[in-house]
């Protein structure tokens, strides 16, 4: 399976990943890599999870850009 991440950093300077699809499922890391390599075990365990508890796995997500007039 392939899911879609986002990549951020914080105000601290740490890098945090999401994955929209599945509510919940964010991890961190010190550089992207790890954030990255976080994120993949985050997938599986949150999957893991709404397998057991039988919830769907994803969500429907969209990625839309909006413009903005500043």
């Amino acid at each position: 399976m392939k899911f879609v991440i986002t990549l951020d950093r914080d105000e601290d300077g740490a890098w945090v990943a999401e994955c929209p699809s599945i509510p919940g499922c964010i991890s961190q890391g010190s550089d992207r890599d790890e954030a990255e390599a976080n994120i993949r075990e985050a997938i599986i365990a949150c999957l893991e999870v709404r397998a057991e508890r039988g919830m769907p796995l994803t969500i429907e997500t969209r990625s839309v850009e909006v413009p903005v007039a500043v």
